[in-house]
This record gives structure tokens, sequence and C-alpha cells, in this order.
């Protein structure tokens, strides 16, 4: 974690928690928390989304609130800086929860949502060529997330991505699907998840987090439960934030490292990227 990448999730707890204590909704804080990242460049997520083999960055997000089980979801968006605020858009703008490659992006333009400059894409690469250097290159992934609670008592959670290095054209991780790397549902709690994609989706774990807090676990427990899980039937990464609607929360993960933070108004914001 570099110090510029800690203070912009500083940042981004402080606007996110200062809207919430002028009594908004969780949905907009986590929404405006998110922004912050995405707008950095710091991440990968936004300006800072990784390109996928042809040179093109495409992004994915989504946003739940726990209330009404509301939720909007974008994939494989192109060009715009801020995919959390298009995912918005499809769950008050419209009957669907997911949206997807060039309609959603044209769905997002429609809005004059603001657009990010691309650099040349790499058209002219076949996907056999493609499939050749995915072959040989390591992937990392990351994803910014948020999880918030407002004064009613609602939850919501989001999640926004640029996905893993050099992946393949069309390549959907976890991120905007509903269950798997979001989930939010105020009888529960809301739940954002980062790490690798495909095996998050194989277990659809945010889901299976909300499920073991009906059960009564605590936050700490259903994360460390469902994560050691996912490590022992498929070898599986991934680092989750948990909330509850009584205001219990935990931050876990089964990578090394996952930089993460909370804030609840007192002191200064929580900046680290171990949590155990």
């Amino acid at each position: 974690m570099t110090s510029l990448q800690a203070a912009c999730l500083q940042a981004a707890l402080q606007v996110g928690y200062h809207l919430l204590d002028r009594g908004s909704s969780a949905l907009l804080a986590v929404e405006h928390t998110i922004r912050v990242l995405e707008r950095s460049g710091l991440f990968n997520a936004g300006k800072g989304a990784r390109l996928q083999l042809d040179g093109i960055q495409r992004m994915d997000a989504s946003i739940m609130e726990g209330d009404s089980l509301r939720a909007g979801a974008v994939a494989s968006v192109e060009g715009i800086i801020h995919p959390i605020t298009a995912a918005r858009l499809v769950m008050e703008e419209t009957d669907h929860v997911l949206l997807v490659g060039s309609l959603a992006t044209k769905f997002a333009r429609c809005f004059k949502m603001e657009r990010h400059r691309l650099q040349t894409p790499l058209r002219h690469l076949s996907y056999g060529s493609m499939l050749k250097r995915k072959k040989s290159s390591l992937d990392r992934h990351g994803t910014v997330g948020a999880v918030a609670l407002d004064r009613t008592g609602t939850v919501a959670a989001g999640a926004s991505t640029g996905g893993i290095d050099r992946m393949l054209p069309g390549r959907v991780g976890d991120t905007p699907i509903i269950g798997c790397g979001v989930y939010a549902d105020n009888e529960t709690g809301a739940v954002s998840m980062t790490g690798w994609g495909e095996s998050i989706i194989r277990l659809a774990v945010a889901k299976g987090i909300c499920d073991r807090l009906t059960k009564g676990n605590t936050p700490a427990t259903a994360a460390r439960l469902v994560l050691q899980k996912l490590v022992a039937r498929i070898d599986g990464s991934a680092g989750c934030l948990v909330l509850t609607h009584q205001g219990r929360f935990t931050i876990r993960h089964s990578t090394p490292h996952m930089m993460a933070g909370y804030w609840s108004g007192r002191g200064a914001p929580v900046v680290k990227d171990v949590f155990r």
C-alpha cells in the first residue's frame, strides 16, 4: 500500500461517513465512497482499471441496498470514469438489474456520464494470439468496494473493478453478479467482495456470508468460515467487507494483504493492508 493509496482511502471513508452523518442514505454513501476511488486512478477501477488483452479497459460494477433488495450492475463498460454510478442508474432508471457490453456503455452515455479517454486499443490481435499471451501472463486482481449503514437501519454494498491483469476480452468476474461480488439485505447484512472472481462466483460468496449471518454467526465467523471453504474447496482467494444492520462489522481476507479501512466518525479513519 502506497502513501497515496492510503490517503485516498482515508479521503473516501471521510466522504462516505460525512454523507451518513448528514442523514444521507447508505446507498448514496457507498456510491460516493467508491467514486473517490474510481476517480483517483490509484486503484483497479475507473481511471485506474487494468487493460484486457486487446488493450481496452472494460469495467464492471454493482450496487445493492438492503431495504427493498434493489440492485443494479454493469459489466464490460468502456470509457467512463464512474461505473458505480452507471450501476446505480440501472437500478433506479430501469426495471433491470444488469446491463452488459457496448449497450451498457451506450446506456451510461445516455445520462451524460463523465467520459475517460482511453489509449489506442490493440484490436489487430487475434483471439488465438491473445490466448497465447494469456498463458504467459500473471493474473493479479483487485476491486474497490464499500459497505455502509444509515440512520434508518438500511445497509448497502457496492463494488467496482477493472478485473484482472491481461484478461481475455469479454471476461466478467464476480463484481457485477449480485450474490457473488455484492449482497445487501437488512435482515442479514451487507457484503462487498474482492479477489479471484471466478472462485467467488462458483461459491456465490457474498450471499453465502449473508446466509451464515442469518443463522446467527457473527460477521467475523461468517466471513472466516466462507473464506476457509473457498480456499479448501477450489483453492480460491478473496477478501470481504461485512456489515450488519446492528453496526457489527468485519474485514477479512484469505490473501496475504488486503488494503481496506473503516471509520465511525471518531478519531482518524483506520486504514491498513492486513486484517486478522
